[in-house]
């Protein structure tokens, strides 16, 4: 959705205490991940074969997501990505629930010197700006016209990155 997950509560429920949007959050999250466990859901299109190609590439992978640490757990084993992403993190694992600072801190924690933050949203395209790293925006679900105007380029598909990430990173 683009955003950290209180924001979303906050924007649901703004007249109930946190309370109320704490367990409406622990609801959500328990059928969300007991639906990603049982298959129903989906990745999209090509993002296993793209993720195959980059790490043939040599691309390191990393994933930092506004979704919360077991929602992403279950993706991860559901689909099998750890042979291709070196590690997951979660918005939650930083105070400020800030994108550009959980950014910051893969990009610290690998000495990243070029690199590039791949989403749909505008903290996705200021996460990579505000950490030196291009930003590329994809048109997918979440993705608004207007944030995407602020990414160093846009793509459509996950399979345009084959060529994309690979020539932009390697330069």
């Amino acid at each position: 959705m683009g955003v950290p997950l209180p924001v979303v509560w906050e924007t649901l429920l703004p007249s109930h205490s946190l309370e109320v949007r704490n367990t409406a959050n622990e609801i959500f999250h328990e059928k969300l991940i007991n639906n990603i466990n049982n298959g129903n859901g989906a990745l999209y299109p090509k993002v296993q074969e793209v993720l195959e190609y980059l790490k043939k590439q040599n691309v390191d992978l990393y994933i930092a997501s506004n979704g919360q640490t077991p929602y992403l757990r279950a993706i991860v084993e559901q689909y099998n990505l750890t042979k291709w992403i070196t590690e997951v993190f979660s918005i939650n694992q930083i105070e400020s629930l800030d994108k550009t600072k959980l950014v910051g801190e893969i990009v610290r924690k690998y000495s990243i010197q070029h690199g590039a933050v791949v989403g749909d949203r505008l903290s996705d395209i200021n996460a990579a700006k505000g950490n030196g790293l291009i930003a590329i925006g994809c048109r997918f679900d979440f993705a608004q016209e207007e944030e995407l105007a602020q990414a160093d380029l846009v793509i459509s598909s996950l399979e345009e990155l084959k060529s994309v990430i690979v020539e932009k990173t390697v330069k």
